[in-house]
């Protein structure tokens, strides 16, 4: 396996040899020096050939975020890859589990969403040597494999929301054919974050459906259901999968909620997608971008991993999506009401402006929905 070399922009992580992803604590240009505390924070970004690689993650309340670093790993020699986030489930999973040496607690939750990812970067490297195939029974065994080693505390507190190393898991393996012009994508996953396929002709596509009881992109962001299923130590779960294929060049994404969750609409995640993406000038600098904007708005941790694929370079990427992020804005904007973007006055009626809202979010997600859902994966009652 081939390591390519570092974008200039991004500082050099420590050596990870065997893939081209290895994600990086990157300094903010331009912002605090070192020796004034920041809360953490991860923003590295990739562009090599006719491949960009992007990566963020972030801290809600710093030291106590759960989400794992994002996972982008790609093989040279075989032309196939991944990527995925992980988010521990602090609600489920916040009992202590393990002790750093500096006697740091670590929830549950954060310990699981590690575990996970290790877990997945080893059975990729195995894929890669094909001594494991790309199903989801295969990444089930060794995510099982890691959590039963990881470090737990079982506590006599039951419950049926409590879980030993509570995580989602949402990803993206794909495989790319010598001289073919189509990808072939797996999306893998368990629990509520999501993967997508960004395409500059009709935008965002989600490819994962949550593991909640409510599936409506637009109702999840106005409820907060638990979810039915997710990766953990003491129960059984599930890998979700299916397969599709998608025409080369084509850009893909998984994140947790944190970056989907607290927009006002489906359609405004794909538009700081692609809005950040007219602002930069390489991956590292889009990488940057994204932390910004999600760390302005989001009220929980945040992390994202995206790869383009088949695009000549940057530039060539930026142009190819600009007329979609002019279709989209001007779409998104009709009728928006002025309460999402400035302060209400004094005499302003609450009632009056909160169906106003939610009158504007019904009318854009219906304009929306067709596109982002068309390669949605059915609901499992939809197969029987």
């Amino acid at each position: 396996m081939n390591h390519p070399p570092q974008d200039s922009a991004a500082q050099a992580p420590q050596p990870r040899p065997s893939w081209a992803g290895a994600a990086t604590l990157a300094p903010v240009p331009g912002g605090p020096s070192a020796s004034r505390p920041t809360p953490p924070r991860l923003a590295w970004g990739q562009d090599q050939g006719r491949l960009h690689a992007v990566s963020v993650w972030t801290e809600r309340v710093s030291g106590r975020g759960e989400d794992a670093e994002p996972l982008v790993a790609h093989h040279w020699e075989s032309g196939q890859g991944l990527l995925a986030v992980f988010d521990g489930s602090g609600g489920a999973g916040a009992a202590p589990a393990w002790q750093a040496p500096d006697g740091t607690s670590r929830t549950s939750a954060w310990v699981g969403a590690r575990t996970a990812r290790l877990a997945t970067d080893c059975w990729l490297h195995d894929v890669t040597k094909g001594r494991q195939d790309v199903e989801p029974q295969s990444l089930h065994a060794y995510l099982k494999y890691f959590l039963d080693k990881a470090p737990q505390r079982h506590s006599k507190i039951g419950g049926t929301m409590r879980r030993q190393l509570p995580t989602t898991l949402a990803g993206v393996h794909y495989q790319i054919a010598v001289g073919e012009d189509e990808i072939e994508l797996r999306p893998l996953w368990a629990g509520d974050s999501r993967a997508y396929a960004l395409l500059p002709e009709t935008g965002l596509h989600v490819l994962t459906r949550d593991h909640t009881r409510e599936s409506d992109a637009l109702e999840l962001l106005r409820s907060d259901p638990p979810m039915t299923n997710l990766v953990c130590a003491d129960r059984d779960f599930d890998i979700d999968t299916h397969r599709l294929v998608l025409p080369l060049p084509c850009v893909l994404v998984a994140a947790t909620d944190g970056f989907f969750g607290y927009v006002h609409t489906p359609a405004d995640f794909e538009h700081l997608l692609l809005r950040t993406l007219q602002q930069a000038g390489g991956a590292a600098e889009w990488a940057h971008l994204l932390r910004r904007e999600v760390e302005a708005f989001t009220a929980d941790d945040a992390s994202l991993a995206l790869v383009t694929l088949g695009y000549p370079d940057f530039d060539d990427l930026r142009t190819r999506f600009a007329p979609r992020l002019r279709q989209l804005a001007d779409q998104q904007s009709r009728g928006r009401p002025s309460a999402l973007t400035a302060a209400p006055g004094p005499d302003a009626d609450a009632h009056a402006t909160a169906a106003r809202i939610k009158a504007w979010q019904d009318q854009s997600w219906q304009a929306y929905r067709h596109d982002y859902e068309s390669y949605l994966p059915p609901a499992p009652e939809e197969l029987v």
